[in-house]
């Protein structure tokens, strides 16, 4: 919409710089106009000054009034400094409208199967412990960017990998065994990921008082810390389960269907779905053939240790090792076979990880390794790196149960909101199931917003209290906006054509319909940046845009038939965009509230 008048203006620009200045190779660049200033596209003309041979102010000016004379798709203009702010004419904006309301599902393409399926990593949970609080914000993250990637064509293939063997498991595993007395989800009666995490708290108590015992019997500590019975025997366990030993299989087969059967409830609560999980027990044995034939053509070389290692200090990094001299995988081993198989598994051309941004140089490496292997994909492998989230009170620790758990997180949401809702009287007219149900849309879409808005590359602080407010920049306010708008569409009468020569567009209109024209351009921002705050920001913006208009302008009781038509289907409009862009965050959009 907006990019098509932009494409018509660029023509014009040349047209008419050529007239001025004859010909000229200079790139137009045409931008938004900054909220500060007046206009709805901006001409920079500093690139023109030296064919103008004048000032900034007097090139702006002299091409402006010219775009005034010459162009019917121009009704003002301002320069300021070397930037020229146009303002559309109306006839260009209901031209805009228009064609905004021709389409259906505005700004979200349909899914063009001639096209390769992305794939999105995101979640990747241990098993020794429920999700929490960090989890959700690269939960959310991935599902989002997911949706976002979907909307503008591409199919999307989203999978986790879980991380269910190594110590952490074993230490819920040997906790179990000594404290448990056979206790299950369903005899104690609490979610299956829940209990295990509770023998992986109850290991780090006993393993720091056998450590402090040690201690008071003269062992150095780094020493007690590596001696001490229940991290040795945690050990031991590890190494049966390496060598299959059966009772050992078993309980850790056991231990984590509980944790799966948990995590699949709290997904469910946060609207993500999965279509294929990777277990880290099944890829860790991935990658040595790979690096066998990275050691072959000479990616790769091995030290007179027997390990191996690749040399990447000449593209800025550093050696990295892929085998230890035993023979035995290391992280990123498991990761460049686990990848190549994806390739195998999915027909794909993209892989992108979600990880935090802790894993920055581990990715870097990985994907640069691929790259000498020969991996033309490797080129489209991203790693959307995000900044960690705390609470107000600080960092959490899991080994020590001081995190912020999902589920309780949620039960916390949906509470605040019920309290909100009846501090403003928002669900008298519901009954109990529809207020219950409300509570949850509005609660979980307070918390998805808060996390979202925040470019995904700063760290940030949850705030629960501010998440649910229902004025501000909140996922609320979004929601009740959309509500607000539902029911004057509900309320309306049967529509009237209008014709656009029977009045005139006012500036919260045309301010309006410019922000609705610009989603389609967000959506494919929000994409290639793998940053879903582009959407919020744009939401926001436009819900208090849409609350501006709605104080000073009557939408039912308008001045005439004709222009209360019109204003019907700006907020229908307002509501679509509102709806697609609350959807590619996660959240639902309330019709009533």
């Amino acid at each position: 919409m907006i990019d098509k008048t932009t494409i018509l203006l660029k023509s014009i620009i040349s047209a008419l710089l050529k007239e001025l200045f004859g010909d000229h190779d200079i790139l137009i660049d045409l931008q938004e106009t900054r909220k500060e200033f007046k206009g709805n596209v901006t001409l920079v003309v500093f690139p023109f000054l030296k064919i103008s041979k004048l000032s900034p102010e007097a090139t702006g000016d002299l091409i402006g009034s010219r775009l005034l004379e010459r162009s019917e798709e121009v009704k003002t203009y301002n320069v300021v400094r070397g930037f020229l702010n146009l303002t559309l004419t109306d006839q260009v904006i209901t031209k805009i409208f228009d064609e905004i309301k021709r389409t259906n599902d505005f700004g979200l393409k349909k899914l063009d199967s001639s096209l390769p399926s992305a794939m999105i990593e995101y979640s990747s949970p241990n098993t020794n412990k429920p999700l929490h609080l960090g989890h959700i914000r690269n939960n959310l993250l991935g599902d989002s960017i997911s949706r976002i990637v979907k909307s503008s064509g591409r199919n999307v293939i989203q999978v986790q990998i879980i991380n269910d063997r190594g110590v952490h498991i074993c230490k819920s595993m040997w906790a179990w065994k000594k404290f448990g007395e056979g206790e299950t989800p369903k005899t104690s009666g609490i979610k299956g990921d829940h209990l295990v995490g509770k023998y992986y708290v109850l290991f780090d108590k006993e393993y720091k008082r056998q450590i402090n015992e040690s201690i008071l019997n003269g062992t150095d500590l780094e020493e007690a810390k590596k001696t001490v019975p229940c991290i040795l025997e945690v050990q031991k366990m590890l190494l049966d389960w390496e060598s299959g030993d059966s009772e050992t299989v078993e309980l850790w087969t056991k231990m984590n269907t509980w944790v799966y059967s948990g995590f699949e409830k709290t997904y469910e609560r946060l609207g993500i779905v999965f279509d294929k999980n990777y277990y880290e027990s099944e890829t860790y044995i991935l990658g040595k053939k790979d690096i066998k034939g990275g050691l072959e053509s000479g990616v790769f070389y091995r030290k007179p240790d027997n390990s191996v290692w690749i040399d990447l200090s000449s593209e800025g990094l550093d050696e990295k090792i892929v085998l230890r001299k035993d023979g035995s995988s290391v992280y990123i081993t498991q990761d460049i076979g686990t990848a190549i198989q994806r390739f195998k598994d999915f027909e794909i051309d993209s892989l992108t990880y979600v990880v935090g941004n802790e894993q920055d140089y581990h990715f870097r490496v990985l994907f640069l390794i691929l790259e000498k292997l020969g991996y033309d994909w490797a080129k489209k492998m991203r790693h959307l790196s995000y900044g960690m989230v705390d609470l107000p009170t600080g960092k959490m620790k899991s080994r020590e149960g001081k995190v912020v758990d999902a589920d309780d997180l949620m039960d916390e949401m949906e509470s605040a909101a019920k309290e909100m809702s009846i501090d403003l009287g928002k669900s008298q007219s519901f009954n109990d199931s529809e207020s219950e149900k409300l509570n949850k849309v509005l609660g979980h879409g307070a918390l998805k917003y808060f996390i979202l808005k925040v470019d995904p590359k700063k760290k940030m602080i949850f705030n629960p209290e501010e998440s649910i407010d229902f004025n501000g920049n909140t996922g609320p306010f979004l929601q009740y906006t959309h509500a607000r708008i539902s029911s004057l569409i509900n309320k309306s009468a049967s529509q009237v054509d209008y014709d656009w020569d029977q009045f005139e567009l006012n500036e919260k209109e045309r301010d309006l319909i410019i922000l609705i024209s610009k989603f389609p351009q967000r959506i494919k921002a929000a994409a290639s940046d793998l940053n879903p705050s582009i959407i919020a920001a744009h939401l926001y913006e436009l819900a208090r845009g849409f609350n501006g208009f709605y104080q000073q302008h009557s939408v039912l009781n308008a001045e005439t038939a004709s222009i209360a038509a019109f204003r019907l289907d700006l907020c229908k409009e307002v509501a679509g965009v509102l709806n697609s862009g609350l959807n590619l965050l996660g959240i639902q959009a309330p019709k009533k509230m």
